[in-house]
């Protein structure tokens, strides 16, 4: 038998009074602190808590899962973990491994701090979109851009997890993630992440030092966000009633504001660049054909895909409308290279 058990986000005082009578009767209960550390205090009252035997999984344990598996299948197993037992897809993982293994499996659930700290940063949960996890690695920050990006453009906000190594006991600092951030947004240029951005901090939800920090990335360069956890958020479209929330629940250090309003699609960026280039290389290279009638059919169409470029983009259809610019740029750069002249892109 084995038993998923969140802690809930306040330490021992959060933990369900269902998973106190679980932890009880169990033979092993088995703690991670991976995903987020529990405060010493915590940890002892717990012991106490559990009349089997108690051990401290560390992370390569609950990912590998047979030690666990195996003692499941003969006795009363329990798996604590901070916040919400699902949040953690490796215990997802374990779940379904323990079933396909005819273990039975049982789940108490609690707050989780992803969905805590929404709420108390006044912001509606159903604008959250993708989740992402920034490292201390700069070259793993592209893919938290790209999600950044595409939530602003839907309009969402975006929650950012920062690294925790248990072992090395070592929690990211938010303003090394915002700084990474910008450097990344150097290399991409796609107007996603600036000085300018506002951004929430959310540091140790659930606990009674709690903070909930926002502003512009400029503003929040010196401020001291306090002992970790922490998350970062960075705000989609925001509704006056999140706005007023924030302003109220946390310190806004900048009023908040809209992030979505400097970042364009991609395609709209690509479409602005490369029609007015598409437009000079054939207005260039009209006169060149002046003479020659079997080309002018292939000057119209030139121009007539860089119409429906436009249009296509102003319906909606991205796609099609960069494909439309391409034939056009093709074309172009066909009559051009025919008369000695160079590509424009």
């Amino acid at each position: 038998m084995l038993w998923f058990v969140g802690l809930g986000i306040s330490g021992f005082k959060s933990i369900p009074s269902e998973a106190l009578d679980v932890l009880s009767k169990a033979d092993i209960v088995y703690l991670e602190q991976f995903t987020s550390p529990i405060a010493k205090s915590d940890l002892t009252k717990i012991k106490n808590a559990t009349k089997g035997e108690f051990r401290l999984a560390k992370r390569w344990l609950v990912e590998d899962g047979s030690e666990i598996l195996k003692n499941a299948k003969k006795k009363k197993v329990v798996l604590l973990a901070y916040g919400d037992p699902y949040i953690a897809t490796t215990h997802i993982e374990l779940r379904t491994r323990a079933i396909e293994d005819k273990i039975k499996t049982y789940s108490i659930h609690a707050a989780s701090s992803l969905t805590s700290m929404i709420g108390e940063c006044g912001l509606h949960f159903y604008k959250v979109g993708r989740i992402a996890t920034i490292m201390s690695e700069m070259k793993s920050l592209t893919t938290p851009y790209y999600v950044i990006y595409k939530n602003i453009i839907e309009g969402n906000h975006t929650v950012l997890l920062l690294e925790y190594n248990q072992d090395k006991d070592f929690f990211l600092d938010p303003k090394d993630a915002l700084n990474g951030l910008l450097e990344t947004e150097k290399g991409q240029i796609r107007n996603v992440i600036s000085p300018s951005t506002y951004v929430i901090i959310a540091s140790r939800i659930g606990f009674k030092d709690q903070s909930i920090i926002s502003g512009k990335i400029s503003s929040l360069k010196k401020t001291d966000f306090g002992k970790p956890p922490h998350t970062v958020i960075i705000p989609g479209r925001l509704h006056f009633t999140e706005s007023d929330a924030l302003k109220i629940f946390g310190q806004c250090v900048d009023e908040p504001f809209d992030n979505t309003e400097k970042t364009e699609k991609i395609s709209i960026q690509m479409m602005k660049k490369y029609v007015p280039m598409v437009r000079e290389a054939l207005e260039e290279v009209e006169p060149l054909y002046k003479d020659q009638k079997e080309f002018q059919g292939i000057l119209e169409n030139a121009e007539l895909y860089v119409k429906d470029a436009e249009k296509f983009l102003e319906d909606g259809q991205d796609e099609v409308a960069i494909l439309s610019i391409g034939y056009a740029d093709g074309l172009v750069d066909a009559l051009r290279l025919a008369k000695g002249l160079e590509p424009k892109m």
